[in-house]
């Protein structure tokens, strides 16, 4: 059994990228599952290290249990969201104690712009190589939320076949860098 600790860079009800990363997850392999990280934290500071949210411990376990993780972010400012960033820094933190060390991970996003969410996962990538994961490099997987679904409301063909062999690549990745 392969579990992916998945980071939804957003908090709101109508997420695009959360209903993306539930679709996603339709059409996982067999024997890999999601699970979805809580991104509703107080506001990291150094002041309250001492006294870690049990939010924020709940995520730094979540990601030293799972054998790697997907950041699925939107673009806010052609950057990404400050929850996510929060996130982030709360499993990262106390200093040497770095939850995302050595984990393979992988950026997905998707937006209303015709780029994707480019410019935020480029962000993010900094981030995470500071934080030493193992990032997938290829494929990159920024979409545009209108080329995503037919009218029925499921990925069209095209994009199902991309997206599963975008989670086989990062499957395979994990399983290499374990």
């Amino acid at each position: 059994m392969t579990q992916i600790a998945v980071f939804v860079g957003s908090l709101s009800s109508s997420s695009i990228n959360r209903e993306f990363a539930q679709k996603l997850e339709a059409l996982l392999p067999e024997g890999v599952t999601f699970q979805y990280a809580n991104l509703d934290l107080p506001l990291f500071s150094v002041d309250t290290e001492a006294n870690y949210p049990e939010e924020a411990t709940a995520n730094k376990q979540l990601v030293e249990s799972s054998d790697g993780v997907l950041f699925v972010t939107p673009e806010y400012n052609r950057s990404i969201p400050g929850v996510l960033k929060n996130a982030i820094d709360w499993a990262s933190r106390p200093w040497g104690a770095n939850s995302f060390d050595g984990k393979p991970a992988a950026t997905a996003g998707v937006s209303i712009s015709p780029l994707g969410t480019t410019m935020s996962q480029q962000h993010l990538k900094n981030v995470l190589n500071y934080l030493n994961t193992k990032l997938l490099g290829q494929p990159e997987l920024y979409l545009n939320q209108a080329a995503l679904y037919g009218e029925d409301g499921e990925f069209k063909a095209e994009t199902r076949e991309f997206l599963e062999s975008f989670l086989a690549t990062f499957v395979a990745h994990i399983e290499a860098n374990r």
